[in-house]
């Protein structure tokens, strides 16, 4: 399937940098960050508080 993290989106803010990533195993979506001395990876959320998924575009 090839890479497995897929890179969505990427923004700078403030001296630190927020991307988006997708699994591409499991489709469910983590937001990264890095810089202001802190680095973190956690699942985003939708606005009812759930983990963001996309169906993955090929079968595991």
């Amino acid at each position: 399937m090839g890479q497995r993290f897929v890179l969505k989106s990427k923004q700078h803010m403030s001296g630190g940098i927020i991307k988006i990533v997708v699994d591409q195993y499991t489709g469910v979506h983590y937001i990264m960050t890095s810089g202001l001395g802190l680095s973190g990876m956690t699942p985003l959320l939708d606005e009812h508080g759930k983990v963001v998924i996309e169906k993955p575009k090929s079968p595991l």
